[in-house]
């Protein structure tokens, strides 16, 4: 029983670290609970089956359309949003003997309601609400006879959803953020085990390439989970200053994770490679070196004990905070938080010593993460070190929360919001739909508006439409295959069809964030389930939506390419500026903090960073698809993205030390760190003014001496006191991040189309090798 209960506790928890703070689940259930209630009223009111799936569509949009964090938020917005919907069904009704001014009508509703996603996501709600209840209108092809019914429909439908939002499944934001902190901690637990893994594996059992993609995956994962922490954190929490702390000790511990892996990796290659590029780029070449195993060289004791210390890290992150109270559990986490000391790692070669003192540094930052989580309170067990990292921490968060607001970002105004945009390409896709669908089927049109309306969500360029619009095209395909057999299996049984029809809408939401293919072909199973419900079910119709589903993308496309065009290149080149000047801001502050300037809230700076880099990640998608014929540019594309995630980890790693030493061992004004930031921020305004088009067409990257000559400069310097010491070893860290950056830019150069200047070649030989030139 107890191995049952273990199997089930794992099941879970990998489950949780899939779907972090359950979101995805809670948003399917909301769905499905709202369509069953609903359901479940109008039986019970003798209604018949077309006013059925009227009110199961009318409950599904209720619930989808409202995504604001807050509960007060929701409930204003479903509040607002019943008006919203019975004025669209209403004038939807109306209208439909009149096909021309009903087609104007909604080609001037699909634009305001593009129109309003400028007002934030309250706006967004609204304008799906308005656009899906007037298209409900147009596939049940009402009356006005049944008008008043269908507005009866529409208030049962709201109430219950939000009888189940607020009721049945009451989502508050402490308990969503609780769920992301478990899942966060749960992704830490997994990158401990592939860690382990690596350490433990015979060198020949573990190819060296599908270890560094698993590390990269676990990673991704555990960034992800970490900004879906931060965007909960800032839309939802009630204590900003509690909110910026967690933040804090949140990024502390994925840098210290990443850390970890980083070094581990070099324990075990012996190099001095740059194994954060390989991370962040699997199949790079440092990959290539075999990985030594635990039972080979002098460190293979240091390197036994270092896989026992792992295990006792991970045990510690994996317990609840009533498991972890006890004098066994701190005497772990003192015997872990030793390790930051020097005499207490053991005899070992530097590389491994490294990897110890990260372990040390990961159990401060679970340390940290717990405290700020009231899950962690000082114990008469503590060790004298777990005491300093104690008062450490305590002073980092009373000097965070002292910090100034901030600045809210500049909002753009005319046609270059992006609402503004896309709600005339939206309209002008949606009026040609209209003209195709028309041809096609005057009985079933609204399929390719619907598809230009739903390609245009969530996109920002040609590339993200096309891949968008194919995605769908592909799951319309296989869910017509699909609802063939489902219609054949239903025959006549409505309820058997209603239950498969609920089953579907799980699916659809389930799986959106993760593939709109799934979510397109659930779609499509679903649209033959109804359609068998109101006896106008054949092959036919279901082929009839492959056609209008590729009118709809075609239309779509058309329209992101005449009206008001943002092409994948511009796009990219303008996403990119934004992740290089908010890594030189990250640079600028971290060094000058660094050296003495007041402290500001760099951990801020280096979340908007990884916020643009996640940004021009999407943006690359249409690029990095597995099924995009430019494969130069594929390749290309995936080198920069992993160059730069590389520069991110060394942000924020800077970013963290000048956050973690206290004002006495501030490096100050060290002449080596000026020289080297300045050629650095200077790079970055070369790349950024390239990227701009404005920038000199001779232009090249400074790349003088390395900042390699200078570590054994810093790591030689005389030491007079303690702090001397502590303030070398600060120093060393801080140039080695330096030294990466500065080589990490270089490589930069070339894929971006730039040269650099003749110097003296790197000592370290490191600086990645970029695939073949090709345009940005």
């Amino acid at each position: 029983m107890g191995r049952l209960r273990q199997a089930g506790a794992d099941l879970w928890d990998r489950f949780i670290a899939s779907d972090p703070g359950l979101i995805r689940l809670l948003s399917a259930l909301n769905t499905v609970g709202a369509i069953i209630v609903t359901l479940g009223v109008l039986a019970a009111l003798g209604t018949p089956v077309t006013l059925l799936v009227a009110g199961a569509l009318a409950a599904m949009v209720s619930s989808f359309a409202i995504s604001e964090p807050r509960l007060r938020d929701q409930a204003v917005t479903l509040a607002l949003g019943l008006p919203t919907a019975l004025a669209s069904v209403s004038l939807a009704t109306i209208l439909t003997p009149y096909r021309i001014t009903a087609d104007l009508v909604f080609i001037a509703l699909i634009f305001a309601s593009v129109y309003v996603r400028r007002f934030g996501e309250r706006g967004t709600s609204l304008g799906v609400i308005a656009f899906q209840l007037f298209f409900v209108v147009q596939f049940l092809r009402a009356g006005t006879a049944l008008l008043p019914k269908l507005c009866e429909v529409v208030v049962i439908a709201f109430c219950s959803s939000g009888f189940v939002r607020f009721g049945v499944l009451r989502a508050t934001p402490d308990r969503v953020l609780g769920q992301l902190q478990r899942a966060f901690r749960v992704r830490l637990a997994r990158v401990l085990d592939a860690y382990i893994d690596v350490l433990e594996a015979e060198p020949e059992s573990v190819p060296t390439d599908r270890a560094a993609v698993e590390l990269h995956r676990h990673l991704t994962r555990l960034h992800r989970c970490a900004l879906m922490i931060q965007n909960r954190l800032e839309s939802g929490a009630h204590d900003p200053k509690v909110a910026d702390l967690v933040q804090r000790r949140v990024a502390e511990a994925e840098i210290a994770a990443e850390r970890l892996g980083i070094l581990l990796l070099r324990a075990l290659r012996q190099d001095d490679a740059d194994y954060t590029l390989t991370l962040h780029l699997p199949g790079h070449p440092p990959g290539t070196k075999p990985v030594r195993g635990p039972g080979e060289g002098r460190d293979a004791a240091a390197l036994r004990k270092l896989a026992a210390e792992l295990r006792a890290l991970r045990l510690l992150i994996s317990r609840t905070p009533q498991e972890s109270a006890g004098t066994g559990n701190a005497f772990v986490r003192n015997r872990l938080l030793g390790y930051r000391d020097d005499e207490r790692i053991p005899d070992a070669s530097p590389a491994v010593q490294d990897a110890f003192r990260a372990v040390g540094e990961f159990a401060r930052a679970m340390l940290g993460l717990r405290m700020v989580l009231e899950e962690d309170g000082v114990s008469a067990d503590d060790s004298p070190e777990t005491v300093r990292s104690r008062e450490e921490l305590e002073a980092e968060d009373a000097l965070a929360t002292a910090g100034e607001d901030r600045e809210e970002p500049e909002h753009r105004t005319g046609l270059s919001r992006p609402s503004t945009r896309a709600a005339f390409q939206v309209a002008t896709g949606s009026a040609l739909a209209i003209l195709g669908g028309e041809l096609l089927s005057p009985q079933r049109w609204y399929w390719a508006v619907l598809t230009c309306w739903v390609v245009f969500i969530n996109t920002s360029s040609t590339g993200e439409i096309l891949i968008k619009g194919y995605r769908r095209l592909i799951g319309t395909v296989v869910g017509v295959v699909a609802g063939l057999g489902l219609a054949s299996l239903v025959g006549g049984d409505t309820w058997l069809a209603f239950a498969l029809v609920i089953i579907c809408v799980f699916g659809m939401f389930f799986t959106a964030p993760l593939s709109y293919t799934l979510m397109s072909f659930f779609v499509t199973m679903m649209l033959g389930l109804l359609y068998t419900l109101l006896h106008t079910f054949s092959p036919a119709v279901l082929v009839l939506r492959i056609e209008e589903t590729a009118l709809g993308v075609t239309c779509g496309l058309i329209a992101a390419v005449l009206v008001l065009p943002v092409h994948t290149q511009d796009r990219t080149d303008a996403q990119l500026r934004e992740v290089l000047q908010q890594l030189r801001e990250v640079l600028a502050q971290a060094v000058a903090q660094l050296s003495g300037a007041p402290a500001g809230d760099l951990l801020d700076k280096a979340r908007d960073l990884d916020v643009a880099l996640d940004g021009l990640n999407r943006t690359l998608k249409p690029l990095t698809h597995p099924n995009s014929p430019l494969r130069a540019r594929r390749r290309n594309a995936r080198y920069i993205l992993g160059l730069l995630e590389t520069c991110a980890y060394h942000a924020r790693s800077l970013a963290a030390t000048a956050e973690q030493i206290p004002d006495s061992l501030r490096i100050g004004a060290d002449p080596r760190l000026a020289a080297a930031a300045r050629r650095i921020d200077h790079n970055l305004q070369t790349l950024i003014r390239h990227l701009a088009g404005n920038g000199d067409k001779h232009a090249r990257l400074e790349s003088e001496p390395s900042i390699a000559s200078l570590l054994k400069s810093a790591d030689g310097a005389d030491r007079e006191s303690p702090d001397d010491d502590v303030r070398s070893t600060v120093t060393l860290r801080v140039l080695r991040h330096l030294q990466r950056l500065d080589e990490l830019i270089l490589g930069l150069a070339r894929p971006l189309g730039l040269t650099t200047s003749d110097g003296e070649p790197q000592e370290s030989g490191r600086r990645p090798k970029p695939p073949e030139r090709i345009s940005a």
